[in-house]
C-alpha cells in the first residue's frame, strides 16, 4: 500500500483549500493501490490556512504563528496508519513544508528553495518508508 497526499489524489485540502491533483496519484487511489491522507488535517488545521514554511527547527505561519506541533502530530498520525497497512512507499507534495522530498521553502515566504525534507517526509525516511514527489513518479 502506498500513502499519498490527498491533495494530489484530487482533495482540495492544500493551504489555500485548492486541490494540487496528479492524474497517476488518482489513479493509484482508484486502483486501490494508495490511500490519500492530508497530514495537515490530521494534526489539526483548518482548511485554507495560512501559507507556512520552515525556519530553523520549527513550522511557522507567514505572520510568524508557531504550527510545529500540528505538523508533528499530523505526522505521528501518518506513520501510525502507514504501519498499519505496512506501508513501503509515499509519493507526497513536492516543496512541502510538511511532504516536501529533499527540497522546501526555506522560511523566508520568497518561493526560495533550499534542500531539506517536510515534516512528514523526514518522519516516514527515518522510519523506512520510500519518499517520492508527484515529480519523481
Amino acid at each position: 500500500m502506498i500513502i499519498v497526499s490527498a491533495c494530489l489524489a484530487g482533495m482540495k485540502c492544500a493551504w489555500d483549500g485548492k486541490a494540487r491533483s496528479c492524474d497517476k496519484v488518482i489513479q493509484l487511489v482508484k486502483e486501490g493501490k494508495a490511500i490519500p491522507l492530508c497530514p495537515e488535517q490530521l494534526g489539526g488545521l483548518s482548511t485554507p490556512r495560512s501559507p507556512v514554511e520552515q525556519r530553523d527547527k520549527l513550522v511557522v505561519t507567514k505572520d510568524g504563528t508557531n504550527v510545529s506541533l500540528e505538523f508533528n502530530r499530523g505526522a505521528q498520525e501518518v506513520l501510525k496508519l502507514a504501519k498499519l497497512v505496512d506501508c513501503k512507499k509515499a509519493i507526497l507534495k513536492s516543496k512541502s513544508p510538511s511532504c516536501g522530498s529533499n527540497l522546501v521553502y526555506d522560511g523566508s515566504f520568497s518561493d526560495k528553495l533550499i534542500k531539506g525534507d517536510g515534516v512528514l517526509a523526514k518522519l516516514l525516511k527515518e522510519n523506512g518508508i520510500e519518499v517520492l514527489t508527484e515529480k519523481e513518479i
